[in-house]
């Protein structure tokens, strides 16, 4: 009967749940030096660049470039962007066959993020209405 109702509690759990986080010095190994690109099931999502002492440069797909840092908190990777108020927003990422995958810890309901790509080279950032 208990082998069932674990087996039942593992089933019913988001696959997410089931594997370990990476830590920060783990996350931090992988990303450093690389332009990581996510998606949203298919769906393009963004992309960052990763600098030394953990700043950070993150577009949304289409958008201008923000500059910001991340630090550890609490085994979640939580990242502080220039000019936004909203606080920090706090992530588990976790190592997969293809590439990392991100969940959001503000919002349980969210869909995690893909690596769908990486490079060596930084996000090209014109900044805002260049041409204009």
């Amino acid at each position: 009967m208990r082998r069932m109702i674990l087996a039942l509690t593992l089933a019913a759990a988001p696959a997410w749940a089931l594997d370990k986080p990476m830590t920060a010095a783990q996350f931090d190994a992988y990303s450093l030096g690389k332009t990581l690109y996510y998606a949203v099931g298919d769906k393009p999502y963004g992309a960052e660049t990763y600098l030394p002492d953990h700043h950070v440069v993150w577009a949304f797909m289409g958008e201008d470039c923000k500059h910001g840092t991340w630090v550890e908190t609490n085994g979640q990777i939580c990242f502080t962007y220039e000019g936004d108020s909203n606080g920090p927003q706090c992530w588990t990422f976790f190592s997969e066959t293809g590439g990392l995958k991100a969940h959001f810890e503000g919002d349980p309901q969210s869909s995690d993020l893909i690596e769908v790509h990486q490079s060596s080279e930084p996000l090209i950032c014109p900044g805002p209405k260049v041409g204009v």
